[in-house]
């Protein structure tokens, strides 16, 4: 924080200034010392690195420090331009960010995908991810003794965590100290050298050309080509061009940031609409993963996979699955293709639509007496396993998420929050039950969308009437509108419970399967992570 200088504070860092800097300090280096120093002691490491008392101990992603800096701007006062801010959470990213492998189980939260239900580990379920996700927890690392400061400082900022439901069951404050802090130290600690031997690695420049495929849930499967062109150091210019399945085009310009050696942050407009994008970036510089979303809608976005380079790859098949006995249009889409398509026994290419470096096109016969499974194909010498689907019939559809929340909104500051859903269609396995665990996944298919009741207070409340619309097609849902509504009983809000039922056409017979949505207030305060 800034504050004016005290003696004692001037000849600290004037002791500390001639014992480590002997160097000349980094412009990010000097903005931590500007702004942080005022409260957090220096010191010198084993290493003669300098450290500050807390910051020091602790590493997390961009968007962790980013919290911990509005943090101290709301709570501390602290006083910091934002560009500065963002100078300083790149710095403490690059240097005491999470590894590939410490965040990889959570990107979830990290790319918003926020209907992720957690397999919670039991002794986070009850104390800690009650209140906060899993993710938040896993996507910092601390030493023991700063696990333990973070559990003193629960208390002091909220003094009613031990008397709040869950808290009072149990001895809170004990359980907290002797159970979690030493769980959080072994599986969530500092561990330093884990850090120093990702950071010494080499890394690859991240611009060129990419070759973009993903599925958005409301427009179909996706493809794009995205141009990079390096700005300066990690900052990079984005072009994008590409189409859905559904025949519509988009095409923007905007930029990213790589923090940590690999957490490509995106921002670009794309048709008119404000997007983030949320990859991770493999060490090899030639491939990236993660998520693509509206700024404003955060549901709405689209899973990606991308590459660039030389090498040739295939990267998705469009659609994912072929009936046997069928006739159906394939897209192959990829980075140089290059040769011709090699297709299993059972399958022959009946005509070439299109063919080049990006895709190719084809027309597609299955025999009847193929056996349901996942089939892989060939361009050239490359080969995708797994990469299509045959299948006899459809026997079960699940909706996926099989549990969503959506809230009202539109009213206010908060926008509506949409749950949008996938149909995915099932064939029933060698056990011939649905249900199973051999059931014989085919593909995410069209479905017919509709909301019904959950129970008889639903039908009571008349949920159906006020908690919003499903797009038929889609499967998209649009809440109600926030605030008190006079035709509802009592004059409350748009809330409800619904059933979200999907139903597939398979040969004259409907298939349905549905999922529970609860449609509920706004959410007032939504940090990156959450």
């Amino acid at each position: 924080m800034k504050y004016k200088p005290t003696t004692f504070f001037t000849v600290t860092l004037s002791v500390f200034a001639c014992c480590l800097f002997s160097f000349k300090v980094m412009a990010s280096e000097k903005i931590l010392q500007n702004n942080c120093l005022g409260c957090h002691v220096p010191s010198e490491s084993s290493a003669g690195k300098m450290q500050l008392s807390r910051i020091s101990h602790q590493r997390k992603t961009p968007e962790g420090w980013s919290m911990t800096i509005a943090r101290m701007q709301h709570t501390h006062g602290l006083k910091i331009s934002p560009a500065d801010r963002s100078t300083l959470v790149k710095y403490l990213a690059d240097t005491q960010g999470i590894t590939p492998t410490e965040a990889k189980p959570y990107r979830y939260i990290l790319e918003r995908r926020l209907n992720q239900q957690e397999s919670k580990q039991p002794v986070l379920a009850e104390m800690c991810a009650r209140c906060h996700s899993e993710a938040r927890i896993g996507l910092q690392r601390r030493e023991t003794t700063e696990w333990e400061k973070l559990v003193h400082f629960h208390l002091g900022q909220w003094p009613s965590v031990e008397y709040s439901a869950m808290g009072r069951d149990r001895n809170w404050f004990e359980v907290a100290i002797d159970q979690v802090v030493p769980y959080l130290g072994e599986n969530y600690g500092f561990s330093e050298s884990t850090w120093d031997q990702w950071t010494s690695q080499p890394k690859q420049l991240a611009s060129g050309r990419w070759r973009v495929v993903g599925r958005s849930a409301d427009k179909g499967d996706f493809q794009a080509v995205m141009k990079v062109d390096r700005e300066k150091d990690d900052n990079f210019g984005l072009i994008v061009e590409g189409e859905y399945s559904n025949g519509e085009k988009i095409r923007g310009v905007g930029s990213a940031v790589i923090y940590s050696g690999f957490e490509w942050r995106g921002a670009l407009s794309l048709n008119g609409v404000e997007y983030r994008q949320v990859f991770s970036l493999a060490q090899s510089g030639t491939v990236m993963s993660g998520r693509m979303f509206e700024a404003e809608h955060e549901e709405m976005g689209i899973d990606i996979t991308a590459s660039k380079g030389d090498q040739p790859v295939i990267l998705a098949v469009s659609p994912m699955y072929l009936k046997a006995g069928s006739t159906s249009v394939i897209s192959i889409r990829g980075n140089n293709l290059d040769g011709s398509v090699s297709l299993p026994d059972g399958l022959s290419v009946e005509e070439v639509l299109l063919e080049d470096r990006d895709e190719i096109r084809i027309k597609v016969s299955a025999r009847t007496d193929m056996v349901s499974k996942r089939y892989s194909l060939a361009v050239g010498n490359t080969t995708m396993s797994e990469a299509l689907a045959v299948y006899r019939r459809v026997d079960s559809v699940e909706v996926f998420p099989s549990y969503a929340v959506a809230r009202v909104g539109g009213e206010g500051s908060q926008n509506k929050v949409k749950a949008n859903f996938t149909a995915k269609a099932f064939s029933a396995g060698p056990d011939k039950k649905t249900g199973t665990s051999d059931d014989f996944y085919i593909g995410a298919v069209d479905a017919k969308w509709r909301v019904e009741a959950f129970d008889q207070k639903a039908i009571d409340d008349r949920d159906i009437e006020f908690a919003g619309s499903m797009n038929t097609t889609t499967g998209v849902f649009t809440p109600g509108a926030a605030g008190p509504n006079p035709k509802r009983k009592f004059g409350t809000n748009n809330a409800g419970r619904l059933n979200v039922v999907a139903t597939v056409e398979n040969h004259g017979s409907a298939i349905e399967g549905s999922a529970e949505l609860i449609v509920t207030v706004q959410r007032w305060n939504n940090p990156p992570i959450r």
